[in-house]
Formats: structure tokens, sequence, C-alpha cells
């Protein structure tokens, strides 16, 4: 259903809505049904109230999760966070995140959906970009204590009045304390913001990507026929489940519309996971490439059933030919790439594609009105087969970043095209088969590291006169971060500036992996430092 929503408009200030026309075009055609995101679990809970939901310590079915949402949803209310308002919420894969997200979705509250590995500067950043009053945290995950880092974003941050704690909460507020009873919630507008995902942070820190409930219960749903999802399925979220890939790829929300059950794990690593797929019977999961090489090769020393498994989605980052082959043989399932992006496009191989498209290309469009330009520097599209960079837009490709008007007139074209930084080349069957990137990022095990960002980090050490960061190819992890450095006197270890780059609050996935010295960094025709030159030297 659509209807009137009752949320504050402030949030829509820096959004880049759908224009008129397509948004009118996408609802005749079908694809935006005008179902609010918090709906899918509704629909299902009414249709199979039964059914296994959460699966884990404490189990719970559709019906009760339903209930709990509602109640986390009145809860929220009640302590004054608004519709339309925005809370960060930074929590591990634990099934307590799905009914804080459909709570916060049902109150017309605005999710921000951050990764547990983000430390002070992601974080201090994302709450000021976003206007957020509320953060929702985890006592602690391993050695870390997020409640040490809520105090630091409280004290930098005025506007954030309450920060919620999944365990203990010290001196903050108790997750567990917040479901209520309540009257009727407010009424949800489809067409407008659902949640806040977070860039990859290709140019600089990360950018926030705000889709709609019509954009993003399409994105949902369709990928869930794609994937050939089905109430009888059990989803692993394996990766962290913040990321668009775990979460609507299909995801837990693909999976909560169809019926399916959920399972989480915090460790993917294959003796965490193995035990979770034979506990669970597992039917379907998504990992990064590194971490399919490494569940390729557990196979010879982890004893666990893996006979369940059906489907194993790899994403995130190009997955070798070499890699990809491995995978059925290995694992006993049909490997499905997926290619996409937070701010919209998705690319998936099909069931009825061949081994050889399976293994060397990344998949072709989810849905039939995306829109595809492959072009050259130049802007002009180049013919099949031919590399080029990858422009697009689509009933669930968003039309600029939230708050970042500058940045959008470079990364969208004047007719709204989203300039990826993706260098790839599409057969004449619409499979694109990924290259590289244009962009200055490195991607390091699925995750995109910012150079500018992590540069901007190390010139900040009073030793450091210039840096340069680059990606380094790494079998493991596709590329592994070396930073460059100009210095005055002795080089820093790698240890010591790691230790700097924590201190200054970047998330530990951003760490150089190596540190080399240079008197001069290299520069090409135009005065930019040559990466290209850094990167061949080793």
């Amino acid at each position: 259903m659509t209807s009137t929503s009752t949320a504050a408009t402030e949030h829509r200030d820096g959004f880049a809505p759908f224009p008129a026309d397509l948004a009118e075009q996408y609802r005749q055609a079908g694809y935006w049904a005008g179902r609010p995101l918090g709906e899918l679990l509704r629909e299902t809970a009414r249709r199979a109230p039964d059914r296994p939901a959460l699966l884990g310590e404490n189990p719970s079915t559709y019906a009760e999760l339903d209930r709990d949402a509602d109640r986390m949803a009145h809860g929220l209310l009640a302590l004054g966070i608004a519709p339309g308002d925005r809370v960060v919420v930074q929590l591990p894969n634990v099934p307590e995140f799905v009914p804080v997200l459909f709570g916060l979705l049902r109150a017309g509250i605005i999710p921000v959906l951050t990764l547990p590995a983000h430390r002070r500067a992601e974080i201090e950043h994302l709450t000021r970009l976003s206007g957020a009053v509320a953060y929702v945290i985890a006592d602690r995950a391993g050695d870390f204590d997020y409640r040490a880092l809520a105090a630091e974003i409280t004290a930098a941050v005025p506007n954030l009045r309450h920060v919620l704690v999944l365990g203990e909460p010290g001196r903050f507020t108790a997750l567990d304390s917040v479901p209520a009873e309540g009257d009727p919630l407010p009424a949800v507008d489809a067409s407008d913001i659902a949640l806040m995902l977070v860039s990859g942070g290709t140019t600089g820190l990360p950018k926030l990507i705000a889709r709609t409930h019509d954009d993003y219960t399409y994105n949902a749903v369709a990928s869930a026929e794609v994937a050939e999802l089905g109430p009888e399925d059990v989803y692993l979220a394996t990766l962290p489940v913040a990321h668009n890939f775990p979460l609507c790829c299909p995801g837990v929300l693909g999976a909560l519309a169809v019926g399916a059950a959920m399972a989480f794990v915090t460790d993917p690593s294959p003796e965490s996971a193995f035990a979770a797929i034979e506990r669970h019977r597992v039917t379907v999961t998504a990992v990064v490439p590194p971490l399919a090489q490494l569940w390729c090769a557990a196979v010879e020393w982890e004893e666990a059933d893996l006979s369940s498994l059906r489907l194993l989605q790899v994403g995130g980052a190009r997955l070798a030919e070499v890699n990809a082959r491995d995978v059925a043989p290995a694992l006993g399932v049909r490997l499905q790439q997926v290619f996409g992006m937070a701010e919209g496009l998705l690319n998936y191989t099909r069931t009825e594609d061949s081994d050889e498209i399976v293994c060397t290309t990344q998949g072709r469009p989810l849905s039939p009105a995306d829109e595809v330009r492959v072009v050259d520097a130049d802007g002009r599209e180049v013919a099949d087969g031919e590399e080029g960079e990858l422009l697009t837009r689509g009933p669930y490709t968003i039309r600029g970043y939230y708050r970042a008007p500058e940045h959008n007139s470079r990364a969208f074209t004047p007719d709204g095209f989203y300039r990826s930084g993706d260098l790839v080349r599409r057969l004449p069957s619409g499979h694109l088969m990924v290259s590289g990137r244009i962009k200055d990022v490195i991607n390091r095990g699925g995750e995109n590291i910012s150079c500018d960002e992590l540069e901007e980090h190390l010139l900040a050490h009073p030793g450091v006169r210039h840096a340069a960061a680059v990606g380094l190819p790494d079998a493991a992890l596709g590329e592994k971060v070396c930073a460059v450095l100009v210095v005055d006197g002795d080089l820093p270890s790698l240890a010591a500036i790691k230790t700097f780059l924590t201190a200054r609050g970047l998330a530990t996935y951003k760490l150089p992996d190596v540190l080399r010295r240079a008197d001069v960094l290299p520069v090409t025709a135009v005065g930019k430092i040559d990466k290209k030159m850094l990167a061949a030297q080793g």
C-alpha cells in the first residue's frame, strides 16, 4: 500500500528523488508496488505465522518476529525518536538486527546502516552527515568496546540524544528495555526514504546512499526470484548484514519476503560458518572471493556436512575464473556470480546460464528496466566486447548521494546515469565481465578502501611529508593495501603506522598491509601521483 507519510520533511533535504515521469513508469510497469519495506515481514507473518523465521539460541516464528518488530517500533517512538529521524545502527550479525531494522522501518524512522568494522572517523562523520539522533550498538565484539566509541561520538556530536546497547548498557540505555506496546503506528509513504546504506568510500569519507521503500522492496523481491529463493530455504548471513549484498541481494530481506528461515554468524571462517551450515541445514549464503577460495580449500580439513547448501553467491569483487571453476566441485553447490553496488544496479548469473558464462562473467542486469551504458573516456558508447566504464540508471539505482551535491555533479551524468567507476566488457547476451576500476580505490577482500581517505590520515603523521596508497595484487585478498611514504628521518614501522591510524579512528580493514619508503612520489604528465608506476614497483 502507499499512504500519506506523517514523517517530518527535514530528512528529505539533500535527498535526490527519482524524476516524476520515470517514477510513474516504474509504477505502471509494476516494478514499484507501493509497499513499504516494513510490510514484507507483516505479509509473510500473515501468510505463514508459524513458519520459522530466525534460527539460533532463541528462535522465533514469523508471527513472533512480526510482534517483536511492532513492539520495537512503539518503544522507539516512545523515546521521542520521531518519524523521519535518522538512527545509526552498528550491530554485528545477530538475530536482534532484524527486529531493530523492522522496528525502525515501521516507525518511519530511517536506519543508517554502518559496519561493525567502522570506527570513530566513519561513525562521527556519518552521524553528523545524517543528522542522527540515536545510535544502536552491541556492548562489545571481541576485544572492542562499542560503548567507549559511543561515548566519544556523543561528546562530539550534540544532536545524538540516545545510545541503545545490545547487552550490558553501561551508562547508556539497554536495547531490550525499549520495546513497548502502543497506539497504531504512523503511515509510511513507499516513495519516501526507507534506509541509508554506506558507500564503499571511493573518494574520501563514505557517502550515504538513501534507498526508498519502493526501490528497495523491488530490489529484495526481484533478487529473491533470480536466486530462486523459496519458503523451504535457509539463508545464512555470513558477510556483515549491513552490507547491501547480504541484506538485499536477496539476503535477509529477500528471505523475509518469501518466508525463508534465517541464521547468522559473526565469524565467516570455515570452522564457524561450516558448523552453522550443518546445524541449521543452510541452503543459500553469500561470500566474497577470498572467502570462497578459503572455503573451497577448507573442505579438505573441515568435516562438517555441507550437503544442504545448494547455492553459493559470490560478489563484492571480481571472482577469478580459475577460482570460479573450483566452487561447484569443491563445495557441491551451484555458483551464482553477483556484481553490483549499494547505489543500485545488480547483475546475476542465472540457472539457465552455461557453466562457461557462470565462471567467466559477473552476470547480467536484474531488471528489464535497468539501463546500462559502457562508455570510453570521452563518454562515447563502445562496442560489445570492448572495455569501458559502466554507467547505469533504473528502478532501484539512486539519483544522487545524500547531502552530497558537489560529488553528485561528478558521479552522475546530466540525464541521471550513475558513473560506477567500474571497467567492464559487455557480451552480446548482456552479461558483464568486470576488468577493473577507474576510481582511486583498493578492493581488499570485497571492501572498497578510498585511497584519498587513507592518504589524508597518513599525511597527519608528523613524520610524513607525502603519502600514496596503492593496491598490490594478492592471491587471497584480491588486493592488499600498500602505503608509500616520503618521510623526514627514519621510516616508521608498519606497527607504528597502524597504531597511529587506529588512534585516529580509522577502521581496521583500511590499515596498510605493506609499508614502503620513497624519496619522491612519481607523477604523471598532468602532475598527479602516478599510482600505476608505484604499483608496478611492487
